[in-house]
């Protein structure tokens, strides 16, 4: 099944003011790369390959789960490699349709055509909902995870993957200091990220319980800047901001580019790196069986005597009690 709907309701995109993205030029220009996209997927690979690890650390199976934002596939077919037959069923969906039409044919799963930040799936639908480094390009992340959380069952399983932190900051530098030294200004090239620190926030505010985020980062080398940016017109994540420069970047900007990329970042053979900081994103549907916090002054035991210490109150201005650990033996 391949189709734009999904229990009568049609897919939508988000537009407004809040808006940092262009996502219809997002979905040209993935439909342009998708026949080619395999030459240039290993970074979303490895993370879908990162995100299926992490599926089979948790004790339990998934009769069904939703990849959002599925692009080839990467995910279903990492699953099936890594964890076969922990997850019983896959449903995917994907923002461009040829990447979709390309995900249906080679994983035979259900593949909905539909916009990550308008999903049309009924609530509680799923035992595990996974996205593979998609919501970096949301202009509504929170509004999107908050839909995520609603399509899972009572303690379902959401795991996600974001690219932010520093992730190429060595391009956004060598672009940047070019284009100034070049054209007398700058440009917005280079979108957004979250900090690490943000994440779990992210989580929290769509209600997810027992939000963990970490960060996995992972570095690339290349013989030059130029196959960096073929990598990335490749991948279908060139500059889609809604700010960015309408005109072509002179020739001299994008060679003074390279050449400041590789002065600052080149390592002793010669090759460039480029860092991509993918962030894990960890969080569970609420439910009564999960464990919750006690409420405060509800404890039958003194911290004091667990840590086999002497309790000694602070002035009043504190009005606090705390633990003070008899002093150490000299071990001289």
């Amino acid at each position: 099944m391949l189709c734009g709907f999904f229990n009568g309701v049609r897919y939508t995109t988000m537009t407004g003011p809040e808006a940092i993205f262009d996502r219809a030029l997002m979905r040209q220009r993935r439909d342009r790369i998708a026949p080619g996209f395999d030459a240039h997927d290993f970074l979303f690979r490895e993370i879908a390959e990162r995100l299926a690890e992490r599926a089979g650390d948790v004790r339990r199976e998934f009769p069904l789960a939703l990849d959002a934002g599925c692009r080839t596939g990467l995910f279903t077919q990492a699953a099936r490699a890594i964890i076969p037959g922990k997850i019983a069923g896959f449903v995917q969906s994907e923002f461009a349709p040829g990447f979709a039409r390309t995900a249906h044919a080679r994983t035979g799963v259900p593949t909905v055509i539909a916009d990550d930040e308008a999903l049309p799936f009924a609530p509680a639908s799923f035992d595990l909902v996974t996205s593979c480094a998609v919501l970096q390009g949301l202009n509504d992340v929170p509004g999107a995870l908050l839909q995520l959380r609603q399509s899972l069952k009572p303690d379902g399983l959401f795991l996600g993957a974001l690219l932010g932190g520093e992730t190429l900051h060595e391009l956004r530098q060598a672009l940047l200091a070019a284009e100034a030294e070049i054209e007398g200004g700058a440009s917005p090239r280079v979108a957004p990220f979250a900090e690490l620190a943000d994440a779990a926030g992210l989580l929290q505010r769509a209600g997810f319980s027992l939000p963990v985020a970490d960060l996995d980062p992972i570095d690339v080398s290349y013989d030059n800047a130029f196959k960096l940016m073929h990598d990335l017109r490749g991948m279908g994540e060139a500059n889609t901001r809604l700010d960015r420069r309408r005109t072509p970047t002179r020739r001299a900007t994008l060679l003074r580019a390279a050449e400041i990329y590789a002065e600052r970042f080149a390592d002793a053979d010669g090759r460039i790196h480029a860092t991509f900081d993918v962030f894990f994103l960890t969080g569970w549907a609420p439910a009564e069986s999960q464990p919750q916090p006690l409420r405060p002054g509800s404890a039958q035991t003194r911290l004091a005597d667990a840590l086999d210490t002497t309790e000694r109150a602070l002035d009043e201005k504190t009005s606090a009690a705390f633990p003070v650990r008899p002093p150490t033996p000299d071990r001289n």
